[in-house]
């Protein structure tokens, strides 16, 4: 009679992630490991006086989401500020700002992040003078959704001494009008100089937001997150949660990379962060580069011009010896890459340096990954699984139509629509896919990234259809999500000896409609064999 069971879910319908046994009917769990996967009576062995047993009544059971793309520390401080993700309209960013001023007297700058694209009136690009028009005086600085555009009045240009432009980094940009005045849009990094001028809270506030942060997360069933944005002080942050039991989320933190970082830190900071933090909880031992910046604003980069704006092919954020010398040295010292490219010849660049570190450093196991991936040329497609290469992309991200008002499509344009998102292509050629979120750029709930892989359809008759299976989505968000960051041996997949990550839905997904997946939602999500929520 083996030792009993501290929880134990039966009568479930069991998605395993194991290809050895890719299902059962429940699962027992004592302290933070998995004791028993099978049948009901095998795991009623387990059960002892003390063992809590949960019916799950033919519900889904299935390891803890592992989301691949996150920025929790961004996203979780962006708590504190305007939300603008449910803004749709010049009117609604008016409302929503003007209420959030009347809530908060004391806020020296109005600051907010998520607001969409072309939502100036009428829908027209946003500019400091619409802002003007909601706050005359106090400082307005707004970020886009995606994180690469922020749009400022001219309290808070003038304040941050940029009215009349400045120096910016590569491939960024103070947009200037026909006077040599701030329009208020500023694209990429151009937006430093207001960055460093907004309110930080402190210590106790950040702690209390991060919190919030991680209570989201477990509600939505994510047991591990890949952040994708990182330095000493940020993983001291998760450390010390913790170190006080309080965290709930297995993180994996790279150490940021930017184009003016020295070739040094790699070795001295970036793997100084990989000794230094290598619990089951906090993890580091890769790095984050961003190769170019986002469709929307032509800085992504691409093979051929701007379907509307032929003027240009966006740009890099690095010359090529640069950033090759950059990958060089991480891999050199055993680092992991990410590294964010959403234009083909972005992502052709860093499959470039991929290879070039495997004829320089030698071939190893190095799991390098391409982050985002939005266009994709042709030629590149097969390289991932030569290479090697995981491709690391976002479901939430693709445009569900080319009718809900999005400009992503017209700026690629229609020749490059089938090999955008091409989640299929790169499946069908052997590439490991490995899903996320983004947050905060999309939400967090990996249900709705589940819900557009199952209901995506061509934008235009004889495209390929893009949408994926259940079962390999799911494999995306959980087994080959583990793999993707070093842990497939230990996570990912509900296995006995596998550490207790587990989240039980609402429904038995396998049964219900394509078109009603966004309706689920977990019951229960186990971290480390704690119990981190129920509904």
């Amino acid at each position: 009679m083996p030792d009993s069971a501290d929880l134990i879910i039966t009568n479930a319908r069991v998605f395993t992630s194991d290809a050895a046994t890719p299902a059962a009917e429940a699962v027992a769990v004592k302290g933070n490991k998995i004791v028993c996967v099978g049948s009901k009576s095998a795991v009623e062995g387990w059960r002892g006086p003390d063992t809590r047993v949960i019916d799950a009544n033919g519900k889904t059971l299935l390891p803890g989401f592992i989301d691949s793309h996150f920025h929790m520390l961004h996203g979780s401080l962006a708590l504190d500020n305007i939300p603008f993700e449910t803004c749709f309209s010049y009117e609604d960013i008016t409302r929503a700002i003007q209420t959030f001023a009347a809530e908060n007297p004391d806020r020296q700058w109005l600051s907010g992040f998520g607001l969409r694209y072309n939502l100036g009136p009428g829908n027209t690009p946003l500019n400091r003078h619409h802002l003007d028009a909601i706050s005359p005086s106090q400082p307005v600085a707004i970020t886009a959704y995606d994180g690469h555009t922020t749009w400022a009045n001219t309290a808070a240009l003038q304040l941050a001494g940029i009215f009349h432009g400045g120096e910016c980094p590569p491939n960024s940009e103070i947009v200037l009008d026909e006077h040599g005045e701030a329009t208020g849009e500023l694209k990429e990094r151009a937006s430093h100089a207001i960055d460093i001028l907004l309110p930080r809270p402190d210590e106790a506030r950040t702690r209390a937001l991060l919190k919030k942060g991680l209570k989201i997360a477990s509600r939505m069933g994510v047991t591990s997150l890949h952040n994708m944005d990182g330095d000493d002080e940020q993983a001291a942050l998760y450390a010390a949660l913790e170190e006080s039991g309080e965290l709930n989320v297995r993180i994996y933190i790279p150490y940021s990379i930017r184009p003016e970082t020295p070739l040094a830190a790699i070795e001295q900071e970036a793997l100084a962060l990989k000794k230094k933090y290598q619990s089951n909880m906090v993890r580091g031992g890769c790095v984050k580069l961003f190769m170019d910046g986002v469709i929307e604003t032509y800085t992504g980069l691409m093979v051929e011009p701007y379907a509307d704006n032929p003027s240009t092919n966006g740009a890099s954020n690095y010359d090529v010896d640069g950033f090759n010398q950059l990958v060089l040295e991480a891999d050199r010292l055993g680092m992991q890459g990410f590294v964010h490219s959403v234009g083909d010849l972005g992502v052709r660049r860093v499959l470039d340096a991929y290879a070039l570190a495997q004829q320089t450093n030698g071939k190893r196991d190095s799991r390098h990954r391409v982050e985002h991936i939005e266009v994709i040329h042709s030629d590149d497609v097969p390289r991932f699984k030569q290479l090697g290469v995981i491709a690391s992309m976002q479901p939430m991200h693709s445009p569900p139509s080319i009718d809900d008002g999005d400009v992503w499509q017209w700026r690629v344009g229609e020749q490059r629509w089938s090999l955008s998102f091409a989640w299929s292509t790169l499946r069908e050629a052997g590439a490991t896919l490995a899903f996320g979120s983004d947050w905060p750029v999309a939400s967090q709930n990996p249900l709705l990234g589940i819900h557009n892989t199952l209901n995506r359809l061509p934008w235009a008759e004889g495209m390929p259809h893009h949408h994926q299976n259940l079962a390999d989505t799911l494999l995306s968000y959980t087994r080959d999500a583990a793999y993707a960051e070093f842990q497939e041996h230990q996570k990912g997949q509900l296995k006995v000896g596998y550490l207790a990550d587990i989240v039980l839905l609402s429904d038995d997904i396998f049964s219900v409609p394509a078109e009603n997946m966004k309706d689920v939602h977990p019951l229960l999500t186990v971290s480390d064999g704690r119990i981190a929520y129920e509904a």
